[in-house]
């Protein structure tokens, strides 16, 4: 009798399962009933989404390796050395007779990629092409050169403020050509080295007659770059711009050169510079 009634309790169970889902599928095929055509549109929608989704990823993937490959190729061109004379038998690798030749077909370059492409590569282009619009058009280079140290783009910005700080100090205007320097030094997310920038706001100050900062600044370089340890805890090497300050240091201070801590040795089986 026990065993009789847990059966038909187990059917009971099962029998309201099944008119549950059976309840519940008359209710969504009357819902659904007369609107057959309306979600195969919806559905048709979405997979359309979908479909304009993947071929708009694929384009801007094309169209950045186009951008990056344009900009790469102008680069080049700002890059290809200047060579005056007869060149050498047998070289024929790319070369221009003057730097406003070079110049004048870096910017067409240039000026190109940001008419042909978007963000980020315009605004990159337009910095490259105010660069070299210095050699062309000075004037117009450097007024470019202000309206990018202004970007909203923070590397396009610190890269502009860079290039407008170097081109102020060879126009010997060394009060804002420091000022650009120890900007860029208070920006915590610089884009151009800290020691890059302390290096050329020490030259500045040694064209201004300041000898005493120019030193301070190169010692304490130095003396960071020295006593500066890696993860092992070893002295890291020294850079080429470490280098060119302790040099620098020790033409102004042989004093305060003395007063450095000793050079890192170099690691085990490095090879001498």
């Amino acid at each position: 009798m026990a065993r009789t009634t847990k059966k038909r309790a187990k059917q009971l169970k099962h029998d309201k399962f099944r008119d549950t889902t059976f309840d519940v599928y008359g209710r969504l095929s009357h819902r659904v009933e007369g609107r057959e055509r309306t979600l195969l549109y919806a559905l048709a929608g979405v997979v359309a989404v979908v479909a304009l989704l993947l071929v708009f990823n694929w384009w801007r993937g094309r169209q950045a390796e186009a951008a990056s490959a344009a900009l790469g190729k102008a680069i080049e061109i700002a890059e290809t050395p200047v060579v005056t004379g007869t060149p050498l038998p047998g070289d024929n690798s790319p070369t221009f007779a003057n730097e406003k030749e070079r110049a004048q077909k870096a910017v067409e370059a240039f000026q190109k990629v940001q008419h042909d492409y978007g963000s980020p590569y315009s605004e990159l282009a337009r910095y490259f092409a105010a660069a070299n619009l210095l050699t062309l058009d000075r004037p117009k280079g450097l007024s470019e050169l202000e309206a990018l140290s202004k970007s909203g783009d923070e590397d396009v910005s610190a890269r502009s403020k860079f290039a407008l700080a170097q081109a102020r100090e060879s126009d010997a205007q060394y009060e804002q050509a420091a000022a650009l320097y120890q900007e860029l030094l208070a920006d915590k997310n610089r884009s151009v080295s800290e020691n890059t920038l302390k290096l050329r706001l020490a030259a500045v100050y040694e064209k201004q007659g300041k000898r005493e900062e120019a030193v301070n600044v190169l010692f304490q370089m130095v003396e960071s770059a020295r006593k500066a340890q890696g993860k092992d805890g070893k002295p890291l090497p020294e850079s080429g711009v470490i280098r060119s300050a302790s040099d620098k240091l020790q033409e102004l201070s042989p004093a305060r050169f003395a007063q450095l801590p000793p050079e890192p040795a170099p690691a085990r089986g490095a090879l001498p510079f």
